[in-house]
């Protein structure tokens, strides 16, 4: 049986002050799916997740979450930044900031039930007391992927999210992904240069090119295909 939409791109297009990015980009991406979202740079791919996550207005088109915008939870993990060793909150703590807002740190019961559940299963439970300015730079990324995670989005992107990432440390944090993916029909847009990682965990591909873009089965990409989409 086929999953229903999560989240459609109808003829969608953005053009910049004489600069068209991409146009009449046409997208489905059901419940539970894993994509990639691929190309070289300057072709328009955070342009796309700006657009996806409404902070972009589209010149042309939409962006629709499915069955209804309000239905739609996201979460959202960027590119690594590092965090000064001298950062005063714990990993507990950081990965608690969506929920407190300004009660900060007042949590909860349920909210630091909440906490404690993904810090498990994100295997950061045994050093959640530990200051995150101390932490490994594959620990924090896991605490940023903690802190998507923590309100039970059923749309999770990850933006270049393992881009400053040793080998180790992106299986350990694409492991964990793809298996909440499995788990919890956990749908993934992961944004990526990393074509062997795409390739390992994604099901379907979005790729776009200075004149277009090209979707289909994870298996139908490769690395020549998208430097030869640089000069598409």
């Amino acid at each position: 049986m086929t999953a229903a939409p999560i989240l459609k791109l109808e003829h969608l297009g953005v053009t910049f002050p004489n600069h068209p990015v991409f146009s009449d980009l046409n997208l489905t991406i059901r419940q539970g799916e894993f994509w990639s979202i691929v190309g070289k740079n300057g072709v328009g791919k955070t342009t796309l997740m700006r657009t996806v996550l409404h902070q972009l207005r589209p010149t042309h088109g939409q962006v629709a979450y499915l069955p209804a915008t309000n239905e739609v939870k996201i979460g959202y993990v960027p590119q690594f930044r590092n965090i000064d060793a001298d950062y005063p909150l714990t990993i507990r703590d950081f990965v608690g900031l969506n929920l407190t807002g300004w009660k900060w740190p007042w949590l909860s019961r349920k909210e630091r039930e909440k906490v404690q559940t993904i810090l498990q299963r994100t295997g950061l439970e045994a050093i959640a007391n530990r200051p995150i300015g101390q932490a490994s730079g594959g620990e924090k990324q896991k605490a940023y992927l903690a802190q998507a995670l923590v309100e039970a989005p059923n749309l999770l992107i990850l933006d270049e999210s393992t881009a400053s990432l040793d080998p180790v440390t992106k299986t350990e944090l694409l492991d964990l992904v793809i298996e909440l993916n499995e788990s919890l029909h956990l749908t993934v847009l992961f944004v990526t240069h990393d074509i062997p990682m795409a390739r390992k965990y994604s099901s379907q591909y979005l790729m776009l090119t200075p004149n277009g873009a090209e979707q289909g089965p994870i298996s139908g990409l490769t690395q020549e295909k998208v430097w030869e989409g640089e000069n598409v």
